[in-house]
């Protein structure tokens, strides 16, 4: 194995899928990324975007844009952004993934309800749905891909239909995480990212094949328009964080008072603001990025924090050690809704654990040899500083844990 090298900032990693340098200093291009938000002048930016935007602007009060949202996220801040400061007129899309917490529906009423904005919603057949996340699950280790396709080909394929070529997306993860782009650049929405990085490599055509029984019918709302039809309409996808300075604490801490959004406790990480609409994301979807890269949201939390200066790396690191091997909650959900059991799952995913980072030490029973492991905690720092993310609210809203179906 390659020697493992840490990045002398923040905890990430030269492990990191999506790819990071460093510097001479030993410090990662996601942390040097981090620091360009320091030297922009943002006003500058706003002005940028303002212009960018100008000829979309419609003359027959028709719908300027198109802003993919699920209730929680950026949702709420890219909207308030696209509405409030650039003053314009979205459509807005929203995929349905079937994971849903009672606390996401909430949060997405409430959203359509504060922004008065139109709502597309796109509730693909379930059974369709299940067939795939079973494909995916044993081709790829992934129950999350449908959601991600669906979140990213949706907008799209609006923009297409109804003729708007403008979309709005938050912040850019490849630039967030490891600085894959300055933002001068000025990074704009591809197919080519979305298939290599958030598909895992997986277009829907590619699900496909002869030893599954998925078919044209079951795939095609996942299918990406042409680069022709893209080309012809003259789509592009403008990522927000080019403009604004992003920082999710901040901007959910405004939306929490300007908007009465909703927030949650996780078993699996101390951001309560994050994926409050998936029972499946923070839980089992976030276990297996943990099997298969050694870390998980958990990671990317505490490394956002360290670049905002809110909390030492050392600091970080205790946290990572307190929350990345905690027990998920809602497998049970999610088995009874797919209808596999937890022993034919665990079976399944353990073939996707990557032994670089664990070892089977008796049949069924693994030792966690991940990246945190490889870190120590300074002596210093004992005790965390007083550190809080706002919770007022639950997933479930007092009720009984169950996912939420509407549409279909």
């Amino acid at each position: 194995m390659n020697k493992i090298i840490f990045c002398k900032k923040c905890l990430y990693s030269n492990l990191h899928p999506l790819g990071l340098t460093f510097d001479e200093k030993g410090v990662c291009s996601g942390c040097n990324f981090h620091n360009e938000k320091n030297t922009l002048d943002w006003s500058k930016r706003l002005t940028d975007i303002e212009k960018l935007v100008k000829p979309y602007r419609s003359k027959k009060n028709n719908y300027d844009c198109i802003v993919p949202v699920t209730g929680s996220n950026d949702s709420y801040y890219t909207l308030h952004v696209v509405k409030n400061v650039l003053k314009l007129h979205p459509l807005v899309v929203s995929y349905n993934n079937y994971f849903n917490t009672p606390l996401g529906i909430k949060n997405l009423s409430n959203l359509r309800i504060k922004f008065d904005v139109d709502i597309i919603f796109r509730n693909t057949n379930p059974l369709s749905v299940k067939k795939i996340v079973k494909t995916t699950l044993r081709k790829i280790g992934s129950v999350y891909w449908h959601s991600i396709a669906g979140q990213t080909v949706l907008p799209v394929q609006t923009a297409v239909n109804y003729k708007i070529p403008l979309i709005f997306w938050g912040a850019h993860e490849g630039m967030e995480q490891v600085g894959m782009f300055s933002h001068l650049n000025n990074i704009e929405m591809t197919r080519r990212y979305r298939k290599d990085h958030h598909l895992m490599g997986f277009e829907a055509e590619d699900l496909i094949s002869h030893d599954d029984t998925l078919s044209e019918d079951e795939i095609f709302q996942y299918i990406y328009p042409s680069d022709e039809k893209i080309n012809s309409i003259g789509i592009r996808g403008l990522y927000l964080g080019n403009y604004f300075r992003w920082d999710p604490k901040k901007q959910h801490e405004q939306m929490i008072k300007r908007y009465d959004y909703k927030t949650s406790n996780f078993n699996r990480t101390f951001d309560n603001y994050d994926y409050t609409s998936c029972y499946v994301y923070m839980d089992l979807h976030d276990k297996i990025k943990l099997y298969k890269h050694g870390f998980s949201k958990v990671t990317d939390h505490a490394c956002r924090e360290i670049r905002h200066q809110r909390i030492s790396r050392n600091e970080a690191l205790k946290l990572v050690k307190k929350y990345e091997l905690k027990n998920i909650k809602f497998l049970k959900l999610f088995c009874n809704w797919l209808g596999i059991n937890e022993d034919g799952i665990n079976f399944a995913l353990n073939q996707f654990r990557n032994k670089k980072h664990w070892k089977e030490t008796s049949p069924n029973t693994w030792k966690f040899k991940g990246l945190s492991t490889l870190m120590k905690l300074e002596k210093k720092d004992k005790k965390i500083r007083k550190y809080e993310f706002i919770n007022n609210s639950s997933l479930n809203l007092g009720q009984n844990d169950n996912y939420v179906t509407f549409g279909k």
